[in-house]
Parts: structure tokens; C-alpha cells; sequence
């Protein structure tokens, strides 16, 4: 219905042709809001790419939760590990964009853009942004026995001493490892970025002094900031965090450009209407306004994050691009 496609080039621009256009036009908008009136039909499966348990698959619990609540049917968690993100993202792609299948978004899905030789989904246009869920703070950490006090501590010794300093992340292509190597890049600084195969390796090295600074999700290893086994000399967030706002930002601390966040978020495929995105949104922006989820949120060291669907999409599409240059500047090998 609608297929205005003709052959003939006169035809095409003939008034008949677009005043049926403007109809067409108008008559998608009336379907997508009948869509929307009686959305959802059924239970919502938000596909998550990530194993039960972490923080990610919490995050998401706890919201569709709230939102099963106002939207009146469930919204069911459906774990898709694996694959850097690829296998939950592909199934959601290839989903029937009517609102029932949607995906936590999250930086790791911008990274792939970036990262992957070959995706079987194009990360930008088979999806619909719906909106932010919550922004993970990365913490600059150094071992309690660390000579190095402050941040300004670790730059003037790495400036000093070229080649010498070694800074711990995660495995290659994390959040945390492109944040070292963006930490590098924006101190110009002469120092090794050495990847590790999970956070407690990386925080075992930390301690034992196999490398001189961390940088990690701080929610995960803030026990032990409390504890006194690490020092945190920084975060990389626009802002202090609510739960140590003792401790600065990097770009408070001269590094204007440090500034990254790991973070989730709600998607749709391509083509879902309007009028479902904004319902999910209204949704979505109700349960981060609930003091309970708040609560939760705040629980896990996360900072809620309010969004329109636009704001979701300008956001994601930054992180594409801000993580494909350091990807690139890093030299980086796609996988």
C-alpha cells in the first residue's frame, strides 16, 4: 500500500502524484498511532546481551519491571550472550518492528561498529534508539602502596619517564581497555596499555605491582577502594559521582578530552513507529523516575540516565564515532 514508484519521471512529479504522497504520508503516521493505541498485543521480549547476574542483566530486570507495570504486560528478559553483543543485536535486528522485541543497548554495541570486520546487522540503521537506561562511572586506580597520590602524581612520572609506565585494562576491545588507550592518546603520554583477561586478573596485577594504574568500572571494584586495597585517584564521567563526590574527574583535572562512560540503554528495530518509541520512552522515563528503581539503580553505582529517543540516538551515534577513533588511533586490529 502506498508504493508510489513510477517509471515515468513526469508522472513522479505530477500533483496527483504528490498530493497521494502527502496522503501516504499521513496515512502512516494515523497507522503507526492505531499501533501504538493497542501496543502491546502481547508480552515484551527485551533481548539481553549479556549472561544472568551482572550488572547489565540487573539493570534491565529492575526497569522492565517498572515498565511491565505501566505498559500492563510483561516485559520478559530473554539472555543472548556471546559474541561481543553480535548474537542479542542480530536477533533484534531481524525482529518484527512492532515494539515486541526490543534489545539492552549498551557501548559495547558502539565498539563493535568500530571493531568488528563484518557485522551481520548494520549497527546504525537496523535499529531505532528508544532510550538511556543508566551511564557506569570508569575509575583511575593505583594499588594503596602506590607512590602516586593524585592523577597530576601519574602524569608528571609517565612525562618524566618515557616508556616506563604500564597501565592494566580488561581485554582488548573493552570499554575499559579503549578508555586506557583514550587515556593515553589525550595526556600524550609514552605508556603500555597491557590487556587482561577479566577484572580479577587485572586487579591481582594491580596489587602485585605488575602494573603501575588501573582503569576499570568502578562499581565492581569500589569494595575494595573502600577497603583501602586501592586508591582511586579519578574518574572519567562529565561529572563527580554521586556516591564519592570526593573524588574528581579527569577533566576536572586538565584532561578535557577523558571523558567516557560505559552504558545501557533501550533499542528497537528499524521501522518500529514513532508512536511505539514514544510510549516505550514515556515508560522507560517513568521507571527512572520511581524512587524505588532509583534505589536499585544507585545500589549498583549507577547513574540513571533521561533521554527522548533523539537524545538516545545523538548519544549512540557519538559513541560510535568516539570509539572508532580511538579504535583507529590505537591501531587497533579488527576482529
Amino acid at each position: 500500500m502506498c508504493n508510489l514508484n513510477p517509471k515515468n519521471a513526469n508522472y513522479q512529479s505530477s500533483p496527483l502524484i504528490r498530493l497521494l504522497g502527502v496522503f501516504c504520508a499521513l496515512w502512516l503516521v494515523a497507522v503507526g498511532f492505531a499501533q501504538a493505541q493497542n501496543y502491546p498485543t502481547k508480552p515484551i521480549k527485551l533481548v539481553v546481551p549479556f549472561g544472568a547476574g551482572g550488572v547489565a542483566d540487573l539493570t534491565a530486570r529492575v526497569i522492565a519491571q517498572k515498565m511491565s507495570m505501566g505498559l500492563g504486560q510483561p516485559v520478559v528478559i530473554d539472555n543472548r550472550p556471546g559474541a561481543g553483543g553480535v548474537v542479542a543485536a542480530d536477533v533484534v535486528a531481524k525482529a518484527e518492528p512492532d515494539g515486541h522485541t526490543l534489545l539492552l543497548i549498551s557501548n559495547g554495541n558502539a565498539v563493535s561498529a568500530g571493531l568488528m570486520k563484518s557485522l551481520p546487522f548494520d549497527p546504525i540503521n537496523d535499529f531505532s534508539s528508544v532510550a538511556l537506561f543508566a551511564t557506569f562511572d570508569i575509575a583511575i586506580l593505583v594499588s594503596q602502596e602506590s607512590k602516586f597520590n593524585t592523577l597530576q602524581d601519574v602524569l608528571h612520572f609517565a612525562k618524566a619517564n618515557p616508556g616506563v609506565l604500564n597501565v592494566g585494562s580488561i581485554n582488548i576491545g573493552s570499554t575499559q581497555n579503549l578508555t586506557a588507550e583514550l587515556f593515553k592518546s589525550v595526556s600524550n603520554l609514552d605508556v603500555q596499555v597491557v590487556p587482561f583477561n577479566g577484572t580479577p586478573a587485572l586487579m591481582t596485577a594491580l596489587k602485585g605491582g605488575q602494573v603501575d594504574v588501573a582503569v576499570e568500572i568502578l562499581g565492581p571494584v569500589l569494595p575494595q577502594v573502600k577497603g583501602r586495597n586501592f586508591k582511586l585517584l579519578a574518574i572519567t564521567s562529565e561529572q563527580r559521582a554521586s556516591f564519592m563526590p570526593d573524588v574528581p574527574t579527569a577533566k576536572e583535572l586538565g584532561l578535557t578530552n577523558l571523558v567516557a562512560a560505559s552504558w545501557n540503554g533501550l533499542a528497537a528495530p528499524a521501522k518500529t513507529p514513532k508512536a511505539i518509541l514514544d510510549r516505550l520512552n514515556k515508560e522507560v522515563e517513568l521507571a527512572l523516575d520511581d524512587t524505588a528503581t532509583q534505589k536499585k539503580l544507585s545500589d549498583m553505582y549507577l547513574s540513571p540516565k533521561h533521554s527522548t529517543p533523539q537524545q538516545a540516538q545523538d548519544w549512540y551515534l557519538n559513541e560510535i564515532k568516539t570509539w572508532g577513533r580511538v579504535i583507529q588511533k590505537a591501531g587497533i586490529a579488527k576482529q
